[in-house]
């Protein structure tokens, strides 16, 4: 089954959060902070990295203005934490207030990238799910330990990377030939500057709504379709 790979790196995200939820209850609010100020040096230090091989400043620039205008219309954040206020209560667990920064965090960590988008159009077009099956245990990794600070939300990212591959894996004949390494290239660029304001965030040096510029890493993909 060609979408094997997309669910099996659901699962991974599902299984990691899981297990970072349950390790979350037994630390103490003075190791989770510094936990929390420790991923935050390490997201920061990701995005400068990713942010650093871009190569179209111009269309990085653009696609950051129209994903915030979009963003911002649309309000991204409210709706998320209101989705995470309904959960949270649903689940009983009153109190965290993380659940849009850890869904948002887990989602553009597991979803932006050449992985992501080179594994899905190769399980579509080839059947093999190799990429993604490496991608899995790596992304399970990352979750359970972001789960440790952020809690509920990271895990709810496996609903966007079983979407967003699914799509990918299923479309991959007919959208192949716009993820050219141009493409892919500014995408990852885009994502990795939304990773660099989480981190800024997570060491709370700024106070950014990172979810309201979530459609910015797809904006690349319009633009070179248009001008190039």
């Amino acid at each position: 089954m060609i979408l094997f790979g997309a669910l099996a790196n659901g699962l991974a995200v599902v299984l990691g959060g899981g297990i970072g939820l349950a390790f979350k209850q037994g630390i103490s609010e003075r190791i989770k902070t510094l936990v929390m100020q420790s991923l935050g040096i390490c997201v920061v230090y990701v995005g400068i990295s990713g942010s650093l091989k871009g190569t179209n400043t111009i269309f990085v620039v653009v696609s950051m203005v129209i994903g915030a205008i979009i963003g911002e219309l649309i309000d991204f954040d409210t709706q998320f934490n209101k989705f995470g206020d309904w959960l949270e209560k649903l689940m009983g667990m009153q109190g965290n207030n993380h659940f849009s920064e850890g869904f948002v965090t887990g989602t553009l960590f597991i979803c932006v990238g050449a992985m992501a988008i080179v594994g899905s159009l190769q399980s579509g077009m080839t059947g093999n799910n190799q990429v993604l099956y490496t991608k899995s245990m790596i992304d399970g990794i990352f979750v359970l330990i972001l789960a440790t600070t952020l809690g509920l939300g990271v895990a709810f990212s496996a609903i966007s990377v079983v979407v967003y591959e699914s799509v990918l894996t299923l479309l991959a004949k007919w959208v192949a030939p716009l993820f050219t390494h141009p493409v892919i290239n500014a995408m990852t660029v885009v994502g990795s500057l939304l990773i660099l304001i989480i981190g800024l965030n997570m060491l709370k040096l700024t106070k950014i709504k990172v979810a309201n510029l979530l459609l910015a890493p797809f904006i690349p993909i319009l633009l070179f379709a248009i001008f190039k």
